[in-house]
Protein backbone atom coordinates (compact mmCIF):
# COMPACT_ATOMS: atom_id res chain seq x y z
CA UNK A 1 0.00 0.00 0.00
CA UNK A 2 1.42 2.94 -1.12
CA UNK A 3 1.87 6.53 1.51
CA UNK A 4 -1.72 8.04 2.19
CA UNK A 5 -1.62 12.12 2.11
CA UNK A 6 -4.18 13.97 3.88
CA UNK A 7 -5.04 17.16 1.73
CA UNK A 8 -7.57 19.62 3.53
CA UNK A 9 -10.06 21.33 0.74
CA UNK A 10 -12.05 24.35 1.02
CA UNK A 11 -14.46 23.17 -1.79
CA UNK A 12 -13.78 20.06 -4.05
CA UNK A 13 -13.88 20.30 -7.94
CA UNK A 14 -16.14 18.19 -10.90
CA UNK A 15 -13.73 15.38 -10.86
CA UNK A 16 -12.75 15.16 -7.43
CA UNK A 17 -16.46 15.45 -5.93
CA UNK A 18 -17.01 12.60 -8.90
CA UNK A 19 -14.69 10.38 -6.91
CA UNK A 20 -15.77 10.60 -3.60
CA UNK A 21 -19.34 10.26 -4.53
CA UNK A 22 -18.27 6.82 -5.71
CA UNK A 23 -16.22 6.33 -2.59
CA UNK A 24 -19.39 6.84 -0.35
CA UNK A 25 -21.51 4.45 -2.93
CA UNK A 26 -18.87 1.93 -2.03
CA UNK A 27 -19.03 2.19 1.18
CA UNK A 28 -22.70 2.04 1.59
CA UNK A 29 -23.31 -1.17 -0.50
CA UNK A 30 -20.46 -2.35 1.81
CA UNK A 31 -22.15 -1.62 5.06
CA UNK A 32 -25.71 -1.52 4.72
CA UNK A 33 -25.68 1.69 5.67
CA UNK A 34 -24.53 5.42 3.79
CA UNK A 35 -21.32 6.52 5.68
CA UNK A 36 -22.51 10.64 5.49
CA UNK A 37 -25.69 11.96 5.82
CA UNK A 38 -27.46 14.11 2.90
CA UNK A 39 -26.27 17.48 3.99
CA UNK A 40 -22.79 16.17 3.55
CA UNK A 41 -23.51 15.16 0.09
CA UNK A 42 -24.99 18.41 -0.99
CA UNK A 43 -22.12 20.05 0.48
CA UNK A 44 -19.48 18.57 -2.31
CA UNK A 45 -20.35 20.30 -4.88
CA UNK A 46 -22.43 23.53 -3.06
CA UNK A 47 -19.82 26.85 -3.58
CA UNK A 48 -21.71 28.42 -0.35
CA UNK A 49 -21.50 25.63 1.69
CA UNK A 50 -20.09 26.53 5.03
CA UNK A 51 -18.58 22.37 5.10
CA UNK A 52 -15.10 21.89 4.62
CA UNK A 53 -13.22 18.60 2.99
CA UNK A 54 -10.33 16.49 3.90
CA UNK A 55 -9.24 14.38 1.56
CA UNK A 56 -6.47 10.70 2.26
CA UNK A 57 -5.14 10.38 -1.02
CA UNK A 58 -3.20 7.00 -1.84
CA UNK A 59 -0.93 7.22 -5.15
CA UNK A 60 -3.33 10.51 -6.15
CA UNK A 61 -6.70 8.03 -5.66
CA UNK A 62 -9.21 9.46 -3.22
CA UNK A 63 -8.79 6.37 -0.88
CA UNK A 64 -11.07 8.09 2.18
CA UNK A 65 -13.08 11.19 3.23
CA UNK A 66 -13.84 13.17 6.07
CA UNK A 67 -16.81 16.15 5.90
CA UNK A 68 -16.17 18.65 8.64
CA UNK A 69 -18.90 21.28 9.50
CA UNK A 70 -16.95 24.35 11.26
CA UNK A 71 -18.85 25.31 14.88
CA UNK A 72 -21.10 27.80 14.21
CA UNK A 73 -23.42 29.66 17.26
CA UNK A 74 -23.57 27.09 19.88
CA UNK A 75 -23.02 23.95 17.88
CA UNK A 76 -19.99 22.16 17.80
CA UNK A 77 -18.27 21.55 14.69
CA UNK A 78 -19.35 18.20 13.20
CA UNK A 79 -17.55 15.39 11.52
CA UNK A 80 -18.69 12.19 8.74
CA UNK A 81 -15.79 10.01 7.74
CA UNK A 82 -15.89 7.62 4.66
CA UNK A 83 -12.81 5.44 3.91
CA UNK A 84 -12.97 3.05 0.61
CA UNK A 85 -13.88 -0.17 1.48
CA UNK A 86 -10.69 -1.77 -0.32
CA UNK A 87 -8.07 1.06 1.63
CA UNK A 88 -9.55 -0.53 4.90
CA UNK A 89 -7.46 -2.18 7.81
CA UNK A 90 -4.18 0.47 7.21
CA UNK A 91 -5.39 3.34 9.81
CA UNK A 92 -6.82 5.82 7.14
CA UNK A 93 -10.48 6.00 9.04
CA UNK A 94 -8.35 6.63 12.17
CA UNK A 95 -6.10 9.38 10.36
CA UNK A 96 -9.13 11.25 9.26
CA UNK A 97 -11.02 10.80 12.47
CA UNK A 98 -8.02 12.48 14.28
CA UNK A 99 -7.54 15.27 11.57
CA UNK A 100 -11.14 15.88 11.58
CA UNK A 101 -11.73 16.48 15.77
CA UNK A 102 -8.53 18.48 15.98
CA UNK A 103 -9.44 20.63 13.68
CA UNK A 104 -12.99 21.03 14.69
CA UNK A 105 -11.14 22.27 18.25
CA UNK A 106 -12.67 21.50 21.18
CA UNK A 107 -16.14 19.90 21.76
CA UNK A 108 -16.03 18.73 17.81
CA UNK A 109 -17.84 15.33 17.28
CA UNK A 110 -17.91 12.39 14.77
CA UNK A 111 -20.80 10.77 13.36
CA UNK A 112 -20.87 7.15 13.07
CA UNK A 113 -23.82 6.47 10.96
CA UNK A 114 -25.18 2.73 12.28
CA UNK A 115 -22.75 2.98 14.68
CA UNK A 116 -20.83 -0.64 13.23
CA UNK A 117 -18.44 -2.68 15.21
CA UNK A 118 -15.20 -1.51 13.32
CA UNK A 119 -16.69 2.31 14.31
CA UNK A 120 -17.35 1.47 17.86
CA UNK A 121 -13.83 -0.27 18.48
CA UNK A 122 -12.13 2.80 16.40
CA UNK A 123 -13.86 5.34 18.72
CA UNK A 124 -12.47 3.64 22.05
CA UNK A 125 -9.34 3.16 20.85
CA UNK A 126 -8.96 6.91 20.47
CA UNK A 127 -11.01 7.46 23.74
CA UNK A 128 -13.92 8.85 22.40
CA UNK A 129 -17.60 9.02 24.27
CA UNK A 130 -20.79 9.08 22.99
CA UNK A 131 -22.89 12.03 22.80
CA UNK A 132 -25.81 12.27 20.85
CA UNK A 133 -27.64 9.46 19.41
CA UNK A 134 -30.03 9.44 16.60
CA UNK A 135 -32.67 6.76 16.30
CA UNK A 136 -33.83 5.74 12.63
CA UNK A 137 -37.16 4.26 13.30
CA UNK A 138 -39.06 2.07 10.74
CA UNK A 139 -42.52 0.46 10.03
CA UNK A 140 -44.56 -1.29 7.72
CA UNK A 141 -47.15 0.63 5.86
CA UNK A 142 -49.49 -2.51 5.46
CA UNK A 143 -49.39 -3.36 9.44
CA UNK A 144 -50.38 -1.79 11.50
CA UNK A 145 -53.42 -0.52 10.46
CA UNK A 146 -53.07 3.04 9.84
CA UNK A 147 -55.55 5.39 12.14
CA UNK A 148 -57.84 7.22 10.32
CA UNK A 149 -57.06 10.94 9.02
CA UNK A 150 -58.97 12.90 10.76
CA UNK A 151 -58.69 16.90 10.41
CA UNK A 152 -60.32 18.97 13.32
CA UNK A 153 -62.54 22.07 11.59
CA UNK A 154 -59.49 24.77 13.18
CA UNK A 155 -57.15 23.08 10.92
CA UNK A 156 -57.27 23.17 7.27
CA UNK A 157 -54.41 20.34 5.73
CA UNK A 158 -53.11 21.34 2.10
CA UNK A 159 -49.79 20.39 0.10
CA UNK A 160 -47.50 22.94 -0.76
CA UNK A 161 -48.16 25.42 -3.52
CA UNK A 162 -44.99 26.53 -4.93
CA UNK A 163 -42.54 28.71 -4.18
CA UNK A 164 -45.03 31.33 -2.11
CA UNK A 165 -44.66 29.07 0.41
CA UNK A 166 -40.60 28.96 1.30
CA UNK A 167 -40.81 31.97 3.33
CA UNK A 168 -43.25 30.60 5.94
CA UNK A 169 -41.31 26.92 5.47
CA UNK A 170 -38.28 28.55 6.29
CA UNK A 171 -40.00 30.55 9.31
CA UNK A 172 -41.48 27.57 10.97
CA UNK A 173 -38.35 25.28 10.24
CA UNK A 174 -35.96 27.58 12.10
CA UNK A 175 -38.20 28.19 14.50
CA UNK A 176 -38.56 24.54 15.16
CA UNK A 177 -35.42 23.31 15.10
CA UNK A 178 -33.34 26.47 16.63
CA UNK A 179 -31.77 23.66 18.82
CA UNK A 180 -30.81 21.40 16.07
CA UNK A 181 -27.32 21.57 14.90
CA UNK A 182 -28.44 20.69 11.51
CA UNK A 183 -32.16 21.08 11.04
CA UNK A 184 -31.94 24.51 12.00
CA UNK A 185 -30.50 27.86 10.37
CA UNK A 186 -31.76 26.82 7.12
CA UNK A 187 -31.71 28.94 4.09
CA UNK A 188 -33.56 29.69 1.17
CA UNK A 189 -30.65 27.39 -0.86
CA UNK A 190 -31.21 24.60 1.60
CA UNK A 191 -35.30 24.46 0.37
CA UNK A 192 -34.09 25.07 -3.12
CA UNK A 193 -31.50 22.38 -3.25
CA UNK A 194 -34.01 20.13 -2.00
CA UNK A 195 -37.02 21.31 -4.36
CA UNK A 196 -34.65 20.48 -7.57
CA UNK A 197 -33.67 16.98 -6.35
CA UNK A 198 -35.24 13.99 -8.25
CA UNK A 199 -37.28 12.50 -5.59
CA UNK A 200 -39.20 16.10 -4.69
CA UNK A 201 -42.87 15.82 -5.00
CA UNK A 202 -45.06 18.66 -3.77
CA UNK A 203 -48.28 16.38 -3.45
CA UNK A 204 -45.79 14.83 -0.51
CA UNK A 205 -45.15 18.06 1.41
CA UNK A 206 -48.04 18.58 3.70
CA UNK A 207 -48.81 21.70 5.13
CA UNK A 208 -50.89 22.56 7.86
CA UNK A 209 -52.58 26.19 8.39
CA UNK A 210 -55.55 27.92 10.46
CA UNK A 211 -58.41 28.46 8.35
CA UNK A 212 -58.57 31.82 9.76
CA UNK A 213 -55.11 33.03 8.82
CA UNK A 214 -54.29 30.84 5.84
CA UNK A 215 -51.20 32.91 5.38
CA UNK A 216 -49.59 31.87 8.28
CA UNK A 217 -47.91 27.98 8.38
CA UNK A 218 -48.90 26.06 11.91
CA UNK A 219 -46.82 23.34 10.72
CA UNK A 220 -45.76 21.26 7.64
CA UNK A 221 -44.34 17.57 7.00
CA UNK A 222 -41.89 16.66 4.19
CA UNK A 223 -41.76 13.17 2.77
CA UNK A 224 -39.25 11.72 0.47
CA UNK A 225 -38.95 8.61 -1.21
CA UNK A 226 -35.55 6.57 -1.31
CA UNK A 227 -35.77 4.91 -4.49
CA UNK A 228 -32.26 3.88 -4.23
CA UNK A 229 -33.93 0.98 -1.45
CA UNK A 230 -35.40 -1.94 -3.35
CA UNK A 231 -38.02 -2.36 -2.84
CA UNK A 232 -38.53 1.35 -2.92
CA UNK A 233 -39.25 3.20 1.09
CA UNK A 234 -40.82 6.39 2.40
CA UNK A 235 -39.38 8.69 4.44
CA UNK A 236 -41.06 11.10 6.91
CA UNK A 237 -38.32 13.44 6.16
CA UNK A 238 -38.97 16.62 8.42
CA UNK A 239 -41.75 17.37 10.63
CA UNK A 240 -42.11 21.04 11.58
CA UNK A 241 -44.15 22.87 13.89
CA UNK A 242 -43.89 26.40 15.30
CA UNK A 243 -43.68 26.63 18.48
CA UNK A 244 -46.28 28.88 18.97
CA UNK A 245 -48.95 25.91 17.65
CA UNK A 246 -47.67 23.35 19.87
CA UNK A 247 -50.26 21.29 21.97
CA UNK A 248 -52.68 21.01 19.12
CA UNK A 249 -51.73 17.90 18.20
CA UNK A 250 -49.69 19.17 14.84
CA UNK A 251 -47.24 16.46 14.69
CA UNK A 252 -49.56 13.37 15.02
CA UNK A 253 -51.79 14.69 12.14
CA UNK A 254 -48.86 16.15 9.53
CA UNK A 255 -47.35 12.45 10.08
CA UNK A 256 -50.37 10.43 9.63
CA UNK A 257 -51.33 12.58 6.72
CA UNK A 258 -47.80 11.76 5.26
CA UNK A 259 -47.93 7.80 6.07
CA UNK A 260 -51.20 7.64 4.00
CA UNK A 261 -49.83 9.65 1.21
CA UNK A 262 -46.64 7.28 0.97
CA UNK A 263 -48.85 3.97 1.30
CA UNK A 264 -51.19 5.37 -1.57
CA UNK A 265 -47.91 5.48 -3.54
CA UNK A 266 -48.02 1.64 -3.06
CA UNK A 267 -44.54 1.68 -0.82
CA UNK A 268 -44.68 -1.16 1.63
CA UNK A 269 -42.38 0.61 4.14
CA UNK A 270 -41.23 3.76 5.89
CA UNK A 271 -38.49 5.33 8.10
CA UNK A 272 -37.72 8.35 9.70
CA UNK A 273 -34.62 9.92 12.07
CA UNK A 274 -35.16 11.26 15.47
CA UNK A 275 -32.96 12.12 18.34
CA UNK A 276 -33.17 9.67 20.84
CA UNK A 277 -33.93 11.87 23.94
CA UNK A 278 -36.13 13.74 21.92
CA UNK A 279 -39.31 11.72 24.10
CA UNK A 280 -41.79 13.49 22.71
CA UNK A 281 -40.90 12.27 19.35
CA UNK A 282 -40.00 9.11 19.91
CA UNK A 283 -43.39 8.56 21.97
CA UNK A 284 -45.52 10.06 19.06
CA UNK A 285 -43.92 7.30 16.83
CA UNK A 286 -44.00 4.33 19.04
CA UNK A 287 -47.36 4.90 19.03
CA UNK A 288 -47.18 5.22 15.23
CA UNK A 289 -46.59 1.74 14.65
CA UNK A 290 -42.50 3.30 14.56
CA UNK A 291 -39.33 0.93 16.09
CA UNK A 292 -36.28 1.52 16.12
CA UNK A 293 -34.09 0.31 13.22
CA UNK A 294 -30.37 1.37 13.82
CA UNK A 295 -28.71 3.77 15.67
CA UNK A 296 -26.30 6.70 14.79
CA UNK A 297 -24.01 7.57 16.78
CA UNK A 298 -22.06 10.51 17.31
CA UNK A 299 -18.59 10.36 19.51
CA UNK A 300 -16.82 13.38 20.85
CA UNK A 301 -13.08 13.30 22.81
CA UNK A 302 -14.17 17.28 24.46
CA UNK A 303 -16.00 17.23 27.89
Amino acid sequence: MGEVELRWCGGLGGEVAGAVRELLERASVADGVAPVSEQAVLSLVAADSAAEHLLALRDGVVAGYANLVPEHGEHPAMAEVAVDPAARGHGIGAELVSAALAKGGSGARVWAHGNRPAAAALATRLGLRTVRELWQMRRSLATPELPALAVPEDIALRTYEGSSDDAELLRVNNAAFAWHPEQGGWTQRDVTVRRAESWFDPKGLFIAVDPADPARILGFHWTKVHYDENPPVGEVYVVGIDPAAQGRGLGRLLTLAGLHYLRERGLSGVLLYTEADNTAAVRTYTRLGFAPAHIDVAYSAGD
